[in-house]
């Protein structure tokens, strides 16, 4: 099996499982580099390589800037060349990472972030329910619609539609940590809270008014649901910028979603980052020749 034929099973393994990583690509290689011009890899936030790119004089560069590719989306030129160990310089177009490899060598890569889809369930058949359905997909989510009696035709833009809503039907088709958001409006709001919280969901959100919320929070907590678990559904959903029509509500909801998915996503980057060796403290001395990113010894 060739290179690439490695890095695209991997791939397609990342996106079965909902892993986020990047594709990394040699572009330029000087020799003695040990990795030549359209090698690749498939490179996890945790440092997981499926691939090659280039050995251990390399690969700190690499992982240090896919965990950034994955915070912000943004795809990244790197340059890594022979110069003083820790050396890091902002070219504009690219990035250069000195590596003191005894051999020398100079490697370009670009760095491709591949991010899934996030999973956002909603519960209801409101108006509100349905624009969210309509609003979430272009901002990137794959949405689950979940009500009971609900028409798969009626949800065009829905990534799935489920007609039930008990948790025995739900759980099992919901990834963890999705985003869920109630938004059913008078109908079945107890039946659709509890169902929220046995999904195992990053955050609950309910589209409701403070007082009602509290009261359907009481009745939860007397029919013995987890108090702390109660207390963290969000409601009333989203930020109050004064919305009466049920798109602007539902736009409401999504942006507060949006920016606590951001905020996240940037915190759980950071504590990948704090756990590995910036490039400057991985020394040269500790890397096999074998395993260098240049050729030589």
């Amino acid at each position: 099996m060739s290179n690439a034929d490695t890095v695209f099973e991997a791939a397609r393994r990342m996106r079965q499982t909902g892993t986020p990583c990047a594709l990394v690509s040699v572009v330029k290689a000087l020799a003695p580099a040990s990795a030549h011009v359209g090698d690749k890899a498939i490179v996890t936030a945790d440092g997981e390589m499926h691939g090659w790119v280039g050995g251990g004089c390399a690969q700190p560069a690499v992982i240090r800037t896919v965990r950034q590719a994955l915070q912000d989306g943004r795809a990244r030129m790197i340059r890594i060349a022979p110069a003083e160990e820790g050396h890091e310089r902002d070219l504009g177009d690219v990035l250069e990472f000195g590596m003191a490899c005894h051999s020398g060598g100079t490697l370009e890569l670009f760095i491709d972030p591949l991010l899934p889809r996030a999973e956002m369930v909603v519960i209801g058949s409101s108006p509100v329910a349905a624009s969210l359905v309509q609003l979430a997909p272009r901002v990137g989510f794959a949405v689950t619609l979940v009500a009971q009696g609900a028409k798969v035709a009626d949800y065009p833009d829905a990534y799935r539609v489920i007609d039930r809503d008990d948790a025995a039907t739900v759980a099992p088709q919901v990834g963890a940590d999705a985003w869920v958001v109630i938004a059913t409006q008078g109908r079945r709001d107890l039946q659709a809270l509890g169902l929220a919280l046995s999904l195992n969901a990053r955050q609950v959100s309910f589209v409701a008014s403070a007082r009602k919320a509290q009261v359907l929070k009481d009745s939860l907590i007397t029919a013995g649901a987890d108090a702390e678990a109660v207390a963290a559904i969000v409601a009333p959903a989203g930020y109050p910028i004064s919305a009466s029509t049920a798109e602007e509500i539902a736009l409401s909801v999504l942006a507060a979603v949006v920016s606590n998915r951001r905020g996240a996503a940037r915190a759980a980057v950071e504590v990948l980052s704090a756990a590995v060796p910036t490039v400057a403290a991985v020394a040269p001395s500790a890397v096999p020749a074998k395993a260098s990113c240049c050729g030589g010894g």
